[in-house]
């Protein structure tokens, strides 16, 4: 009774428009003083939550993905793929997947991927012909690459909330990075084929080729870098993110010189905005988990799943069902700090690696991107194209399931996440 009375209390907050950081905070605050507990305990939480090392990482990357974004880079890097895979059956829709996953190994945001290659992709593919709700959807679910493919900052926050290590978790999404990129290219190629109206294009000459990959190669460099330092343990995800920025000044203010000083101001502030608001949420979601934690609620919720529930596959099925409804109302980060302290206790009991846990939340996290009404994603390509929320949405719904049964081939084959990190 007491669950559902905290479960419809969030709901009921969220309705009347009450922000996510606030209404996690207030009701976890509100838990403390009616179950007698001291209140300090909210600071406290806050504290020991923002005093975390690893989460530097977040504004760093979101600087660099946003100065990347305000100097262009997006269309260099389009221009490079389309000029090598263009003369493809669909061949427009593979190079806007294969430069999301490229960006996405750049930026770790889904938001900025989305928005960055979008801009460039949408009006090129439209203008070949390809039907404009398969271009929606392609693009809205392109970008969800950017918070699966390492570097990924619900990865890094997933990480410390559960204090498992973020280069494992980031080493685990590269195969179903990689997975879903192919089954994306895949389903685009077959799509575009037959009832997309793409128009065929003549293959690209080598001179082209060949200068377009060179203006693209600082950007290409750049992810190998981040990716690099971060794997080979040179650096941690949080100097990585530093190194990251770094060099993505030098390449679009030296070498480019495609950033300018309005830019850059742009940038930091729309960064110093996104990182004050997942910062906010991640300390209102820390004080209503420490109070769900005294309320005992993930044991008895993990007591009555090994009650009722007693096979993985079932368990799986079930939390798949609650946090796809969630994401109808949640946005991804909400998620992964909310559900996650309640559902890993229940999940290790079943015998779930915490590694393999993580993206699998992470997945799911994607579909809450692409899921009305507040599905980011959705919004991000609704402003860029100027189309109608309605033709987004229907767009992504074969990209949904794509990625729905990607969730279903991680639980049967597990290695998919956990070879690299633990067997390579």
């Amino acid at each position: 009774m007491t669950v559902l009375l905290i479960i419809a209390s969030l709901f009921a907050l969220l309705l009347i428009r009450v922000p996510v950081a606030f209404a996690l905070g207030g009701l976890g605050l509100a838990m403390l003083l009616l179950g007698g507990f001291s209140p300090l305990m909210a600071p406290q939480a806050i504290l020991s939550t923002l005093d975390g090392f690893i989460l530097l990482a977040v504004p760093l990357f979101l600087l660099m993905s946003n100065v990347l974004l305000k100097g262009g880079v997006g269309k260099d890097l389009f221009a490079a793929v389309h000029a090598w895979v263009g003369h493809w059956p669909g061949g427009l829709a593979v190079a806007t997947i294969v430069s999301c996953a490229i960006f996405a190994a750049i930026s770790g945001s889904s938001v900025a991927t989305a928005a960055t290659i979008g801009t460039v992709a949408i009006p090129e593919m439209i203008s070949r012909g390809y039907e404009r709700r398969f271009v929606y959807g392609l693009l809205a679910a392109g970008g969800t690459l950017g918070i699966l493919i390492p570097p990924s900052i619900p990865m890094i926050v997933y990480g410390f909330v559960t204090e498992q290590s973020v280069i494992s978790l980031f080493l685990a999404g590269i195969g179903p990075g990689l997975f879903l990129v192919a089954f994306f290219i895949v389903f685009a190629m077959v799509y575009a084929r037959w009832f997309g109206g793409y128009t065929p294009e003549e293959p690209t000459g080598w001179e082209e080729r060949f200068w377009s990959t060179i203006r693209a190669l600082p950007s290409i460099v750049l992810a190998a870098v981040v990716i690099g330092v971060i794997y080979t343990g040179v650096a941690t995800p949080t100097e990585a993110a530093a190194i990251g920025f770094a060099v993505a000044l030098v390449i679009t203010v030296l070498l480019l010189r495609t950033l300018s000083w309005q830019g850059f101001r742009e940038a930091v502030f729309e960064s110093m905005v996104t990182t004050v608001a997942i910062l906010l949420i991640v300390a209102g979601a820390k004080v209503f988990g420490k109070a769900i934690t005294l309320y005992r609620i993930p044991q008895d919720i993990s007591a009555f799943i090994g009650q009722t529930i007693d096979t993985p596959l079932a368990f799986i099925i079930a939390v798949s069902l609650v946090l796809l409804v969630m994401g109808l109302v949640f946005e991804a980060l909400s998620m992964v700090l909310i559900m996650t302290p309640v559902l890993l206790p229940a999940a290790m009991a079943l015998g779930f690696d915490p590694i393999w846990f993580g993206v699998y939340m992470v997945v799911m996290v994607e579909c809450a991107l692409i899921t009305p009404p507040v599905g980011l994603n959705l919004y991000v390509i609704q402003s860029v194209a100027r189309s109608s929320l309605s033709d987004v949405s229907r767009g992504v719904l074969p990209f949904l399931l794509i990625m729905l049964l990607t969730v279903g081939i991680l639980y049967v084959w597990t290695d998919l996440a956990l070879y690299i990190p633990f067997k390579f």
